[in-house]
């Protein structure tokens, strides 16, 4: 392991074990977390579905090169509980929040399970990269909301998608008022390094099985623990390995993008006519974030 400052929280940790052919995140979030959930005034299983969202995003996020590049997480239901639940992840920058019936909500019980908050739907990855050129290259995955989490969605994204076998695993955790969650993600790159092409997903390769059954062996309560460094969490399961190189990649934080200019902009596609229906009777147009539940008056 690599000799530095070691991380905690807020921060997303890269590490990969180069014998293996492996590459892996480590994420743990608790004041973004915090800024992001208080926003709103969800109830515990609401918290604790788009808590494991943002971390799912904050480890596929950063796997992403180049300040413009951003990964958009969305779930999509009909005639569910939840029927929309979106964040995203830019440079370090992230939001999300979740459209649901509350009354629905109620008859279900303290822990309902994934299907019965969003029942059948699909879970949409849009992933925008940085070329090199200083363009944007827009790629889309979508796939069933099968399985008890949306951990296990994206582990099919991976394959389906990008074919690349995938181990993730999220623990959240809410005591009092305040909320934490933390999350491993751990690849294969089945043709060598980062970077070279791979031509087939071997889920049945001896190196994967290794690395897949050590990071298994992960518990919620180290993942959550605080006093319990990332680079600590990395060592205990790949001790016995004969290198891994972490390293930070990215600082973490609650960074929604409304602004004043931003809706008015938004605003100034309508037609007049369209516009003017839009106005209350002191001949305002009010929009309200569903990111951070900010509330913007625009007189345009």
């Amino acid at each position: 392991m690599n000799n530095q400052t070691e991380t905690y929280a807020d921060t997303v940790l890269g590490f990969t074990l180069p014998d293996r052919n492996a590459r892996g995140r480590l994420v743990r979030l608790d004041q973004v977390l915090d800024s992001i959930i208080k926003a709103h005034n969800y109830p515990a299983p609401i918290t604790h579905l788009l808590a494991e969202a943002l971390v799912l995003g904050a480890l596929m996020g950063s796997l992403l090169k180049g300040q413009n590049a951003q990964m958009t997480m969305q779930a999509q239901a009909k005639g569910t509980v939840v029927s929309l639940l979106v964040c995203d992840y830019r440079a370090g920058g992230m939001r999300g929040y979740a459209e649901f019936d509350d009354v629905a909500l109620s008859q279900l019980g303290a822990n309902p399970s994934l299907p019965a908050l969003l029942g059948i739907g699909f879970l949409a990855i849009t992933f925008e990269a940085d070329n090199g050129t200083g363009a944007v290259e827009r790629y889309q995955g979508i796939v069933p909301l099968e399985g008890d989490t949306l951990a296990e969605a994206c582990e099919s994204y991976f394959v389906q998608s990008e074919q690349v076998p995938t181990l993730l695993r999220v623990a959240s955790a809410t005591r009092g008022e305040t909320s934490s969650a933390a999350g491993l993600l751990i690849q294969h790159l089945a043709d060598g390094e980062e970077g070279r092409e791979r031509l087939h997903v071997r889920l049945d390769h001896p190196d994967w099985e290794h690395v897949q059954t050590l990071a298994s062996t992960i518990s919620h309560s180290e993942l959550l623990d605080k006093e319990l460094s990332m680079e600590a969490i990395a060592w205990r399961l790949f001790h016995e390995e004969q290198e891994i190189r972490s390293h930070p990649i990215a600082c973490l934080s609650q960074a929604c993008r409304c602004s004043h200019e931003h809706y008015e902009r938004i605003i100034l596609r309508f037609p007049k006519d369209e516009r003017d229906q839009m106005r209350d009777e002191e001949g305002i147009i009010k929009v309200n974030c569903e990111f951070c539940s900010v509330a913007f008056s625009l007189n345009v």
